[in-house]
Order: C-alpha cells, then sequence, then structure tokens
C-alpha cells in the first residue's frame, strides 16, 4: 500500500462512481463485435492517436472485440505530391489509376496500418494488421458514378479507376484473429474477381465488415459531433426513417449523405446500432460506448 494524503481520496472516489457506472455498457458489449473506422484529421495528431489507442486497448481488455478499420486520404494525398503524381477528382472521389492505387496500396496498407498496429502495440495491446486481400478477407466490385455535364446538362459515367466497393466478406480471417485475442486493423483495399487491386472508401469498407460480422455497434470517427439539424445542432438519436427524410428535404447534404447511406446499410446487414461520431473528443470511443453521455449521434432501426 502506498501512502495517500486525505486531498487525493474525493478523486478516487470520482474514479470508482464512473467504473461502478461504467459496469452496465461492459456488461452490454461484452464479447461483441463492435466495428470502429477510424480517419481524418485525428490520425495526424500524436496524441489523438495514442487516445485511441488506449480505447481499443481498453475495450478488448474489458471483453470486448474490436475491429479497426482505417483510412488516409490526406496520408495517400501527401505521398502522391512528394512521388510528384496528379490525382484527378470527378464525383467527389478520387480517380485512381494504376500509378495511384499502387501509392494508395503502399500507404493504406503499408506505413499507415503498420503505424496504428504500433500504437497500439505501445498502450499493451496486441494487434495485427490486414488488409481486404489477406485470406480473401474482401472481394471488391469496380465503382463507377454519374455527373451531369454542366454545358450540356446530360448525364454520363465517369470512369474512377481502381475504386471499388465491398462485393462480398468473408468472415473466416476476422473470426480466426478474435478467436486468438488479436486486435484486427483493417487497411481498405481489396482485389476484384478480375485480380486488380481496388481502393475503397474506408466507411463504405468497415459497414461491409460490420455488417458481415453482425457487430453490436459500428463507430465512425469523423471530424464534425454527428449528423446536424438545420441549426448546426446535435442530433442525438435518429431511426433509418428519419435518416431517409432528412436526406430528401436537405438536411442532411454533402459527405454526410454516403456516411449515412453506409449506416443504413450496415443496420439493414444486421448491426444493431450505428455512430457518427467526433474522434477529435478526447477517448471519444469510450464516452460513447461506456457512459449514459454518448458521443455522436446513434443511429438505429
Amino acid at each position: 500500500m502506498t501512502d495517500r494524503s486525505p486531498s487525493e481520496l474525493p478523486d478516487v472516489f470520482t474514479r470508482a462512481e464512473v467504473l461502478v457506472q461504467a459496469l452496465p455498457h461492459m456488461q452490454r458489449y461484452d464479447q461483441q463485435v463492435v466495428v470502429i473506422k477510424y480517419g481524418g484529421h485525428a490520425m495526424g495528431d500524436a496524441a489523438a492517436a495514442e487516445d485511441f489507442a488506449e480505447d481499443v486497448v481498453l475495450l478488448e481488455q474489458s471483453g470486448v472485440l474490436p475491429i479497426v478499420v482505417h483510412g488516409g486520404g490526406p496520408q495517400i494525398g501527401g505521398m502522391l505530391n512528394r512521388l510528384g503524381i496528379t490525382s484527378e477528382f470527378q464525383a467527389g472521389l478520387r480517380v485512381t489509376d494504376k500509378a495511384t492505387v499502387e501509392v494508395v496500396e503502399m500507404v493504406l496498407a503499408g506505413s499507415i496500418n503498420k503505424q496504428l498496429v504500433g500504437t497500439i502495440a505501445a498502450e499493451g495491446g496486441r494487434a495485427i494488421g490486414l488488409c481486404g486481400k489477406d485470406g480473401n478477407m474482401v472481394t471488391a466490385r469496380k465503382v463507377t458514378r454519374s455527373i451531369v455535364d454542366p454545358e450540356s446538362h446530360e448525364e454520363r459515367i465517369v470512369d474512377l479507376g481502381f475504386v471499388g466497393e465491398p462485393q462480398r466478406v468473408n468472415r473466416a480471417v476476422l473470426d480466426a484473429v478474435l478467436k486468438a485475442e488479436l486486435i484486427p486493423v483493417l487497411a481498405p483495399v481489396a482485389p476484384g474477381e478480375d485480380g486488380a487491386t481496388y481502393n475503397i472508401n474506408a466507411d463504405t469498407f468497415a459497414g461491409a465488415i460490420a455488417g458481415a460480422m453482425r457487430a453490436k455497434r459500428l463507430l465512425l470517427l469523423t471530424d464534425v459531433p454527428g449528423v446536424l439539424d438545420k441549426n448546426k445542432e446535435l442530433m442525438p438519436q435518429l431511426t433509418v426513417d428519419d435518416c431517409r427524410r432528412l436526406i430528401a428535404d436537405g438536411t442532411i447534404t454533402g459527405g454526410m449523405i454516403p456516411k449515412v447511406e453506409t449506416c443504413i446499410y450496415a443496420l439493414e446487414q444486421g448491426v444493431e446500432g450505428v455512430v457518427i461520431l467526433d474522434g477529435k473528443v478526447p477517448h471519444a470511443v469510450l464516452l460513447e460506448l461506456y457512459t449514459d453521455h454518448g458521443a455522436g449521434t446513434l443511429i438505429t432501426r
């Protein structure tokens, strides 16, 4: 026993009360899969990355089965600039030619993936870095988008190159990794049936993984507090019907639309609940899962 001054005791009691309040939440998620999409500006901040790794390790140590899916758009852009490869964007997505997809795979499945694995290891966790290619985990199909030409006002198909979306998910590798009490850290790169390598949006990849694993929760860490109303106030809870109505009336716009569509897809595949939350908030994952406060917008069926 160490010597403790009386002034330290209130803080100790506060910590004990926090643990007691967290207990029912811990029991709810015991041995349940939680898929966490990690990306955005938080990935470039060392302190935020450390907080995130601590959260993931604590989840795993308390009986949760966490699966991490990471993005890396800013890092890909930075590497392409250093290599003198110019990117073109169409319909809001990066056109990914052969040279670009090689850089994408190098950055996502290489440097970012292993850096995140190392950060989790530094906090006492046992993680393993994988991508969709490993064990035929994910098979991709090519994505096309249509845009309206501003001059002719005619719709035309845009070839995005090696941009894909999940077609099939084989959960055998993930089941084996989780059984071995390892934390899977997944890069959103996958092969197509044509043998080509495809870059997949990390939100979409995480949604497909969560659906295949029948996850208890899918957490999408973003750069905003969650889904906002027209007054820019956070909406803490929504249903699928609410989301469709808010997209139709223009409340949900821009880049939030594909995120919410990913949430709807995951819920339709059997995920119990999806949360869009701000990854810049310290320990946002623990706040969401282990407190009554929550940290974003919960979307349920």
